[in-house]
């Protein structure tokens, strides 16, 4: 289990307290960032001195020298401090970013042992085949190491094996004192395209849900796992492909109404990427039934066996790869303003929904008209 061991490594540095001055949490798999800083506030971060020990803090708001300013001066409010730095891909964006580089080395090598740096570069996606990794990926990941891997910790959050996935919800259970059927676990796991975040989350609601009867059967999980999810992504992708404004809103209004609301915002972005690339992927390959369609998405990118006919049907209603990848790059718009702290997450998504169900000529007739004298 090669993801969950490279995670168990950088537990066991944690819990022993034998750090390094700063690591960079290199990839873009959820699962794995909470525990780890779940596991860091447990262990270096006392509940009752949160605000005076954790700070976030975001490069493409606040400068580098100030961050490292605050990791080196020591506090007299609490024994240790944590700081998490997100936007990692602004140290290799245009212009010369030596100057930063080398203030985080010069900090790893003289730093305040009551402090720890966490990078986060959640701009790269690793997954479970390192071979499948892209190109771009390849040369962000290198870049990283090449500079900040000489002196940070370098942490993988890589994407799980499907594999590796049904083996840690059975572990999970059985540490939980609850059995889970291996058809019930294969079933969950490819049911949530083994998105690890879904199904630790989908896990405590199965749990919750046998109470006192301790296992969980496939039963289980169809009856409050995969009927969810049909009626919440693909009614939502559903609509959308359809160009039913209303409906697609009404659908975006039940999600967030249910589980964790807006909080799960860029799990919800995080999902309708996936399932729009992979649509692109079946109009790319003119893939017409279920057959061709296990052929085209490899392992991992699968999509769960009761929505097979559904998403071949959607994305043949896109006329054109110009269409599909429109709406993928909306999609990411609206993953970077969710990641930038909105006054409403709400009203990012609606948006999203808003521009999807759009036509791309109305939109840029409209572009159009904007631009032109009055």
């Amino acid at each position: 289990m090669r993801a969950f061991a490279q995670a168990d490594r950088f537990v066991n540095e944690l819990v022993s307290r034998k750090l390094r001055p700063a690591y960079v949490f290199v990839g873009d798999e959820a699962f794995f960032r909470k525990r780890f800083r779940d596991v860091i506030l447990e262990h270096l971060v006392p509940a009752d001195l949160r605000e005076f020990s954790l700070f976030e803090f975001d490069l493409g708001e606040t400068d580098m020298a100030e961050i490292l300013d605050r990791a080196r001066t020591p506090s007299l409010m609490a024994p240790f401090q944590v700081f998490f730095v997100r936007g990692v891909k602004n140290l290799y964006g245009r212009g010369s970013n030596d100057e930063k580089l080398a203030a985080i080395e010069e900090y790893c090598k003289n730093p305040n042992p009551d402090a720890l740096v966490i990078f986060v570069a959640d701009h790269i996606s690793i997954p479970a085949d390192v071979r499948r990794m892209e190109m771009q990926d390849k040369d962000r990941y290198q870049r990283i190491r090449d500079t900040m891997g000489q002196y940070c910790g370098i942490v993988e959050l890589a994407r799980v094996e499907e594999g590796e996935a049904v083996r840690w919800v059975t572990d999970y259970c059985a540490s939980r004192s609850v059995k889970i059927d291996a058809d019930g676990a294969r079933e969950l796991v490819d049911a949530l395209g083994g998105d690890m975040m879904m199904i630790s989350n989908e896990i405590g609601k199965l749990m919750l849900y046998v109470g006192e009867r301790r296992r969980i059967t496939l039963g289980d999980v169809e009856t409050m796992v995969l009927a969810a999810k049909q009626r919440s992504l693909y009614e939502l992708t559903d609509a959308i492909s359809s160009k039913d404004r209303v409906r697609a809103l009404e659908v975006l209004d039940a999600i967030l109404a249910s589980g964790d609301g807006e909080e799960a915002a860029i799990g919800h972005v995080y999902m309708l990427a996936k399932t729009f690339r992979q649509m692109l992927v079946i109009l790319e390959r003119n893939v017409r039934d279920q057959r061709m369609l296990w052929a085209a998405l490899w392992q991992g990118f699968r999509v769960p066996p009761f929505a097979a006919d559904d998403i071949i049907r959607q994305a043949r209603r896109y006329k054109s790869r110009r269409d599909l990848t429109r709406a993928i790059r909306l999609v990411a718009k609206a993953d970077l303003a969710l990641r930038s702290n909105p006054v409403s997450k709400r009203m990012v998504l609606e948006r999203l929904v808003m521009d999807l169900t759009t036509e791309p000529k109305l939109e840029a007739t409209g572009w159009m008209q904007e631009q032109l004298p009055v």
